[in-house]
C-alpha cells in the first residue's frame, strides 16, 4: 500500500493525533502504578483529598503512598493527623496487613485519646489483632492482645456504643482460650497422663466458667477421677456439677445426686420410777408398809417432853 507524503496529512489530522497520544499518555500516567505522585502536591489538604479519592478507587498502593507522606510531614497535633492514622490503617487492612493495620490504629489512641475516633480507633485496633490468631490451636499471642485491648474499650470508653460489640468479642476470644486448653487438656488424656490433663481441665472451669468448653472439662475431669479411683475428688466436682447445670439431665445421669441421709432412730422415752415413799418438807416420811413411824431418841441427858395436861 502507498504511503501517502507527510505533507499531505492535514494540520488538523495531525493535531488530532497528537492529542490522542497526549491523553493516552496521561491516562496510562493516572492509571499506573507510578502515576499518583503524592509529592506534586503542595498542600496538606490536597495530597489529603488526592489521597481519599485513590482509597475509594480501592488503589491501596496509592492512597497510602499519600497518607504515608502526610504521616510523616504534618505536625504532631495537626488535627488532620487522627484522619490520616485511621485512613492509613484502613488501607493496610484492605491489603490485609493486619499487623501495620493496628499499630496505625494505635498512633491514634497514643496521640490523641480524647479525639472523636478514638474509640473507634482501639476497637479496630483490637479486631487487627484478633484476626492475626486465626485457630484456637495456633499461638495465642495475638489473642493475647486482642483481649486486652477489648478490655481497654470498656474501661477508657464505657459510653462508647462500641462497648457492646467489644462484650461479645470477649466472650468469643474466651471461648476460643478455653478450647485451647480444652484441646491441650484431650491431648493428655487420650496418653492416660491424667495429672496433666486434670490440671488444664481445672484451669478451663475456672477461667473460662459459664463457656460451652467449661461444661465439657467437667465430664473430662469426672473421667480422669473415675480412671484413677479418687473418690473425694469424684465426689467434688460431682457437687460443682450439679450447682452449676442444676437442670442438664445428662450432668444428672453422670453424677446422680447422693441419697439423703436416713434419719437415726431414738428409742422412745421412758418415766422416771416412782420412789416408795415421798417424803414431805416438815413432816417424817410415811413408810409404805404402814409400820409405826419412829420416835426421836433425845440426846442423853436430856428430859423427856412433858405431857400436856388433861382437861
Amino acid at each position: 500500500m502507498r504511503q501517502l507524503p507527510i505533507s499531505s496529512v492535514s494540520l488538523r489530522g495531525r493535531i488530532a493525533l497528537a492529542c490522542l497520544v497526549l491523553a493516552t499518555a496521561m491516562s496510562a500516567a493516572a492509571c499506573g502504578p507510578r502515576g499518583f505522585q503524592p509529592r506534586r502536591f503542595t498542600q496538606a489538604t490536597e495530597l489529603y483529598s488526592a489521597s481519599m479519592r485513590e482509597f475509594q478507587r480501592k488503589k491501596w498502593d496509592n492512597a497510602l503512598a499519600g497518607f504515608d507522606l502526610l504521616a510523616s510531614q504534618l505536625p504532631a497535633r495537626d488535627t488532620l493527623l487522627p484522619l490520616v492514622y485511621f485512613h492509613q490503617a484502613q488501607a493496610h487492612a484492605r491489603k490485609g496487613e493486619h499487623l501495620l493495620a493496628a499499630q496505625a490504629y494505635q498512633r491514634i489512641g497514643d496521640a490523641f485519646p480524647d479525639d472523636s475516633l478514638a474509640d473507634e480507633a482501639l476497637y479496630q485496633q483490637a479486631r487487627e489483632y484478633q484476626k492475626l490468631w486465626r485457630k484456637p490451636q495456633l499461638d495465642a499471642q495475638y489473642g493475647t492482645t486482642a483481649l486486652g485491648t477489648f478490655r481497654q474499650v470498656l474501661s477508657l470508653y464505657p459510653d462508647s456504643p462500641l462497648s457492646a460489640e467489644s462484650g461479645k468479642q470477649i466472650a468469643m476470644l474466651n471461648e476460643w482460650f478455653a478450647t485451647k486448653d480444652y484441646d491441650t487438656g484431650m491431648h493428655y488424656l487420650r496418653r492416660k497422663a491424667y495429672d496433666p490433663a486434670l490440671i488444664y481441665f481445672r484451669d478451663v472451669v475456672r477461667l473460662y466458667p459459664g463457656t460451652p468448653a467449661a461444661r465439657r472439662a467437667y465430664f473430662r475431669m469426672v473421667e480422669s477421677y473415675q480412671a484413677i479411683n479418687y473418690k473425694e475428688e469424684l465426689a467434688e466436682v460431682c457437687a460443682e456439677m450439679r450447682r452449676f447445670y442444676p437442670n442438664d439431665a445428662e450432668v444428672g445421669r453422670t453424677c446422680p445426686a447422693p441419697p439423703p441421709p436416713a434419719a437415726a432412730s431414738t428409742p422412745p422415752a421412758t418415766p422416771p420410777a416412782v420412789p416408795a415413799s415421798v417424803p414431805t418438807t416438815g413432816s417424817a416420811a410415811v413408810p409404805a408398809s404402814g409400820a409405826p413411824a419412829p420416835t426421836t431418841s433425845s440426846a442423853p441427858g436430856t428430859p423427856p417432853p412433858a405431857a400436856a395436861p388433861s382437861g
